[in-house]
């Protein structure tokens, strides 16, 4: 398993994609904290562009990676290897690799202009939602073998979570706007990475104010070292749930 781990880590980290996207990080975060005398402000433009990019690079990448090497897969499996250690190699390899590009390109800026808890915890919800995506894209491409397919249902998943899943909250809480629905907004809110990730973050800037009332009971929740737990608990199991059903459908898997 060890030998198969570093082929995919190294084959991943001589990619021009995770070349590339490591550049254009640390491009992005020391322009931001440069052009801003306060560091509170960069951070907050920089997590709305973490938000948008890490997820889309960390679900489109890896699928395309995995339909990539079907064939190396395959011959793998030819090999005296249990396909559970194949997946689960592949899985690593990937989260690892697009982990460690974070971490070169946006983790070491922020941590130099931001030595704080802020920026340290910024840092674990980015590494987190590349963990998070990686696992939704491995669900995403065991499930069917044609590559358009899976990049399509990568993208639309993509779209969902990003995009998608506020609209409709939002549609929810303007046709119930008469009820009292902040609290339910705290368990909704564990339904989407995203924008649990954003909520962490935001509490931890103390721009909870701009959020009204439900950033008052957000506050009062995930602000506490409890609820700090719980976010963290719900982005773990965001990772573990899709991995651990991509690697039971790939273990029964036809190829």
């Amino acid at each position: 398993m060890n030998k198969v781990f570093k082929y995919f880590v190294i084959d991943i980290l001589r990619n021009k994609t995770v070349i590339f996207y490591t550049l254009f990080l640390f491009i992005v975060t020391f322009t931001l904290f440069s052009f801003e005398e306060n560091t509170a402000k960069g951070l907050l433009s920089l997590l709305n562009i973490i938000l948008f990019i890490v997820p889309l690079i960390s679900i489109i990448f890896s699928t395309i990676y995995v339909y990539n090497c079907s064939e190396f897969i395959e011959l793998l499996i030819c090999q005296p290897l249990k396909r559970k250690y194949i997946w689960l190699s592949l899985f690593t390899g990937l989260a690892f690799s697009l982990c460690l590009s974070f971490l070169i390109g946006c983790g070491i800026p922020v941590l130099i202009y931001e030595p704080t808890s802020t920026g340290l915890i910024l840092v674990i919800t980015g590494c987190l939602l590349s963990v998070i995506f990686v696992s939704i894209a491995l669900l995403a491409t065991v499930t069917t073998r044609d590559k358009a397919k899976g990049i399509g249902k990568s993208i639309l998943l993509w779209l969902y979570f990003a995009l998608i899943f506020d609209g409709l909250v939002l549609f929810l809480l303007f046709q119930f706007a008469e009820y009292p629905l902040e609290k339910m907004m705290m368990a909704i809110s564990g339904l989407n990475p995203i924008d649990l990730s954003r909520i962490i973050v935001l509490l931890r800037l103390d721009v909870s104010a701009l959020m009204g009332y439900t950033g008052a009971v957000f506050k009062d929740f995930f602000g506490t070292t409890i609820g700090f737990g719980v976010a963290l608990l719900a982005l773990s199991l965001w990772a573990i749930v899709p991995l651990l059903i991509s690697t039971k459908k790939f273990r029964t898997k036809d190829l």
